[in-house]
């Protein structure tokens, strides 16, 4: 039971802790994801839309892909002007990774046949697919005509469709609005910009960046400071998820900024929190999930408007003991190298006392070769417990376009352990009228002392011991625990209190005698101390003490029964014997076989009279189609006298009966034609 409370008390620590946390656990894509993706990813593609996911993720996560001569085929099955507007965008989105052989006249013609469509389009789809399928033509082939002669116009199409809280409808016939189509709605502006014969207006360029602005002030938050798109439930589309809704917006919006002059007024703490998100869900499970993830944060990585950086740390407990270093590790969301940086440890301070810091400014130093930053030893003024290291981040890339979202200060929480000197230990029995000693006794607790003491229920138990830590300041553990266990084994478990240096219970057996049931005899004494941060945290035998209670009263209470070992289940069980019925007395062999002999005697006359009558065999049918159904009319009668015989020694009534019901079936057929086939015969002769 100690031991168990030692357990959760550790355990209710680190929940109280949890919340803190959480931003030091996220960590950049790993090569987990890189194993992930190569087993769900296959080389069956079902459509060109599968092909082109699963290649552009082992493009993102540089895994080595060779070019796939099928896959290629199914580009070029998909580049004809009869395609489906959605499988030509994928398939010139697939061509841009496989540069596969096409035909400049295809991409001529196709070229043609989407500034048709985006001229004649009336729903957001399909100007989204039909803009983007130009934009990659455009970026494939130099000499097709992609560009858009009235850009504007389709411009102003696009933005007609926007609402005032920065959601778009998917057509001017649905009022209702989307976060999913904003995302759309955004790429496709991107498009129609990137392919304009003439700049497009700046005032509707402005108009559409406030348009972000509002969009990002509807995003959801949790409280470590992720933020991520929820999509409402849309009639008549599919409802997308937060995952790809917020994958839906991340493209988007970045493949506007990529597209525009100027800034777009959103927060790196917002980037940031998208990116805390991607990486917060950890591997996804589904295809289509983990392609959204992975080209997220592709995107969130070289984007223009803050690029993210996540700190984060291979371990968050370190030992006095050891004497490690405090390592940190600062990356882009995929986990390459980081811009040039500084790493701060600005502050720490103990979670039960925040205003006390500890530390002021202390620059991290930096290892090339591990890629971490790194604190040589903690402070000397660090002592066991825990604390809340704050880091800050601070960027100095000399390509000054780039912008770095870094969350500002960000808590971390750091576990200290160490081992706790246990000192000046005693135990004693004292008169519990004088309070003068009787027996005193010292203890080494980090030793195997025992001590035998003996007592009666008007003395008093006295037992105390001091923790000091590592740096001589007093320690006061979560779990300090005294039981005493009985011979029958009843255990009784008392808290050991403190006050000022020493940790001290003082048990009065006079008081005691109730809850003790007046069970005179030995008590076993055990002592249980234990922290979370308390390397040598331990459960001992300190010995035991006979203690000599008076007979117990007629109402007192009795003893509880001893608790049963929940571990003896899984024993052995007591063996079970089992006697059968005696087998009843059965006759001799010799007059069963007899009896057998009896019943085949009749069978036997039968054949007997056969051979004495003779076996007429004039009337069997001389022709091949009644002489066959002759033979198997016969054969089924033998058939069946067979079954009974199989009966007898093997089969159950059960399967006798199926087999009967065939056999009875053919009999009724083959016999139905031959007697037929006779009578038909007879009647001839009769004639004749």
């Amino acid at each position: 039971m100690a031991t168990n409370a030692v357990v959760l008390g550790a355990a209710f620590l680190l929940l109280l802790l949890l919340p803190f946390s959480i931003c030091a656990t996220v960590n950049p894509i790993s090569d987990s994801h890189r194993s992930a993706a190569s087993t769900l990813f296959d080389r069956s593609f079902t459509s060109v839309e599968d092909a082109y996911e699963a290649l552009r993720v082992f493009e993102i996560l540089a895994i080595d892909n060779k070019r796939s001569t099928a896959t290629c085929q199914n580009v070029l099955d998909n580049l004809g002007s009869s395609t489906p507007l959605k499988d030509l965008f994928y398939a010139l989105k697939l061509n841009g990774i496989l540069k596969c052989d096409v035909d400049g006249k295809a991409f001529k013609d196709v070229a043609s046949k989407l500034k048709a469509t985006v001229a004649d389009a009336s729903t957001l789809l399909d100007i989204y697919y039909s803009i983007g399928s130009l934009v990659l033509i455009k970026d494939q082939d130099s000499n097709a005509d992609a560009v858009l002669a009235d850009a504007d116009g389709v411009f102003q199409s696009i933005k007609a469709l926007s609402q005032s809280d920065g959601r778009w409808r998917y057509s001017s016939d649905n009022p209702e609005s989307s976060t999913y189509a904003a995302g759309l709605a955004l790429e496709a502006l991107a498009g129609v910009i990137s392919l304009a014969s003439s700049e497009i207006d700046q005032n509707k360029v402005s108009i559409v960046k406030n348009d972000i602005v509002k969009l990002f002030d509807s995003i959801e938050k949790y409280d470590d400071g992720t933020f991520y798109f929820d999509e409402k439930l849309i009639s008549g589309h599919e409802h997308w998820g937060s995952l790809s809704t917020t994958a839906s917006v991340v493209r988007g919006v970045t493949a506007f900024a990529a597209v525009t002059s100027g800034k777009i007024n959103l927060s790196g703490d917002k980037i940031l929190g998208l990116a805390k998100f991607f990486l917060g869900i950890g591997i996804p499970g589904d295809a289509k999930d983990f392609f959204n993830q992975v080209e997220s944060l592709a995107f969130l990585e070289s984007n223009r408007i803050s690029i993210p950086l996540i700190l984060s740390l291979p371990e968050t407990v370190y030992s006095l003991t050891n004497k490690g270093q405090v390592k940190v590790r600062v990356n882009t969301v995929l986990g390459s190298v980081a811009p040039p940086l500084t790493v701060k440890l600005v502050q720490a301070f103990s979670t039960g006392a925040k205003d006390s810091a500890i530390i002021d400014n202390k620059e991290l130093q930096y290892n090339k070769k591990s890629g971490f930053y790194f604190l040589d030893a903690l402070p000397k003024n660090v002592d066991v417990g825990t604390y809340v290291f704050v880091f800050e981040i601070v960027t100095h890339d000399s390509d000054s376009e780039k912008v770095y979202a870094t969350g500002g200060q960000i808590h971390v929480p750091i576990y200290i352990t160490g081992s706790i000197k246990i000192s000046n230990a005693e135990i004693a029995i004292l008169d519990s009228d004088l309070g003068s000693v009787e027996t005193h006794k010292t203890l080494d607790l980090t030793g195997n002392d025992a001590v035998s003491l003996s007592a009666n229920h008007l003395q008093k138990l006295r037992f105390s011991f001091q923790l000091e830590t590592p740096h001589g300041h007093i320690f006061k553990p979560h779990q300090a625990f005294l039981k005493l266990r009985h011979e029958t084994m009843i255990e009784h478990i008392f808290l050991v209190g403190n006050s000022g240096k020493k940790f001290e219970i003082i048990l009065d057996f006079l008081g005691l005698v109730e809850k003790l049931f007046y069970l005179s005899g030995k008590y076993d004494i055990e002592l249980t101390v234990g922290d979370t941060v308390m390397e040598n945290s331990f459960l001992r035998l300190l010995g035991h003490v006979e203690l000599d209670f008076p007979e117990a009263p007629e109402k007192a209470a009795r003893p509880p029964t001893p608790p049963v070992d929940p571990y003896s289940r899984y024993g052995p069980k007591a063996e079970i014997n089992h006697i059968f019925r005696v087998p009843e007395k059965r006759p001799a062999q010799e007059l069963s076989l007899a009896f057998l002999g009896l019943i085949l005697l009749p069978f036997i006359g039968f054949l007997v009279g056969l051979l004495r009558l003779g076996v007429n065999l004039k009337n069997f049918p001389s022709s091949t189609v009644p002489a066959t159904f002759a033979i198997l009319f016969h054969g089924g009668i033998a058939a069946v006298l067979l079954l009974y015989v199989l009966f007898w020694l093997k089969l159950d009534l059960f399967t006798t009966l199926k087999a009967l019901g065939f056999l009875g079936a053919f009999l009724l057929f083959v016999g139905h034609r031959i007697l037929s086939h006779l009578a038909h015969t007879s009647a001839k002769l009769k004639s004749a």
